[in-house]
């Protein structure tokens, strides 16, 4: 393993410039996960460590060694990609050991790197079996078996399971989570899924047009999102945003009132000078901040759309006062049916507040 280092990495097309001056450290042994919608630069950032994509500034280390001109084969890492790319007339064994025997390396040392990437994946059994006979995610398991027995330094995953189904993606993160554990190596992973961030990563970076907006453990940026975008890309269902303005501002803090139902009023202790009275602001709150009626710090009603039952939480969709809709998580909704009303609460510990540019009022 090893610990991977960027410096104000930049990369260009022409005169387009589209990761801006990235820098991130991680740690040997950690697991990274590049986040973000689509465009956003999360594997073009990937294929410039990879070094399948030159960067147009500044600089890539690995192990403490700057790679920025060193072949890809060169750099101690293997790359996971979202296709399987898996040789359709070979069998599992011998796509596992193709890259070794055209490197020439010795036949023992390659069948026991084979041998030891069948068990850690559980194959071993499909070993002589084509790829046309497998399904998604045993394909899924002998492409990164083929990284494997590479013995990298580093791994890199791009959105290695956007071609699974939803059961088979659950059973692959548990899987690529176990193997991490196994075999300590750092990792790097490619996803828009932010479900996969959250459950696999050690830390996130999180990426808009080309920069990074916040690198964190997952539940530091759940937590304590840095703006507007990392508070609502990070967490499922969505963070509400509700347009408020600032109708007073007090030594210790301010008091925000809910645009389309100004007699929804919070308190809000923050230290930030930029506030001021009069100033549109976007307020945050999680749909599991929503607390029952009189047991927050200001109720308001809301018009229920769609409630969506499943087990023991439950999902309403509900439009507040001026159209937008809400969504609020409840754990016991049973009886909450369309086309109700119900009454929730607020809690000021429990909302963000945000200004016109989203960024973070704290």
């Amino acid at each position: 393993m090893a610990e991977l280092s960027l410096t104000n990495v930049v990369k260009r097309y022409g005169a387009l410039e589209i990761i801006h001056g990235a820098n991130l450290e991680v740690k040997a042994g950690e697991f990274v996960v590049f986040v973000g919608p689509s465009g956003c630069g999360k594997s073009t950032l990937l294929r410039m460590i990879a070094g399948l994509e030159d960067i147009s500034g500044g600089d890539i280390s690995i192990g403490g060694r700057t790679v920025n001109d060193v072949e890809p084969a060169d750099r101690g890492i293997a790359m996971v990609f979202q296709s399987y790319a898996l040789y359709p007339h070979l069998t599992v064994e011998q796509n596992l050991s193709f890259g070794l025997r055209m490197n020439g390396n010795p036949k023992a040392d390659t069948d026991r790197r084979v041998k030891q990437a069948a068990e850690i994946l559980q194959i071993t059994e499909l070993m002589q079996r084509r790829p046309k006979q497998l399904s998604g995610g045993q394909r899924q398991r002998v492409a990164i078996g083929r990284a494997i027995v590479r013995e990298p330094r580093i791994f890199l995953f791009d959105e290695p399971l956007s071609n699974l189904d939803a059961e088979l993606r659950v059973q692959m993160r548990v899987e690529i989570s176990r193997l991490h554990k196994k075999l300590g190596t750092t990792m790097i992973y490619v996803t828009h899924d932010q479900t996969e961030a959250m459950t696999l990563a050690d830390k996130i970076v999180v990426l808009r047009g080309g920069n990074i907006e916040q690198i964190g453990a997952p539940l530091d940026l759940y937590d304590d999102p840095a703006n507007q975008f990392v508070a609502g890309f990070v967490g499922s269902p969505k963070m509400n945003f509700l347009p408020a303005e600032i109708v007073e501002k007090q030594p210790y803090g301010v008091t925000v009132a809910l645009k389309k139902q100004p007699e929804v009023r919070l308190s809000l202790q923050i230290a930030s000078t930029d506030a001021e009275v009069g100033q549109a602001v976007t307020l945050g709150v999680r749909p599991e901040h929503f607390l029952e009626a009189g047991r927050g710090d200001i109720d308001m009603t809301v018009d229920v759309d769609v409630a969506e039952h499943l087990g023991n939480t439950s999902y309403v969709y509900a439009n507040i006062a001026g159209g937008e809709q809400i969504i609020i998580e409840r754990e016991e909704s049973r009886n909450t049916s369309n086309r109700d009303t119900l009454t929730v609460a607020l809690s000021a510990a429990k909302t963000f507040l945000f200004d016109g540019a989203g960024k973070r009022l704290r």
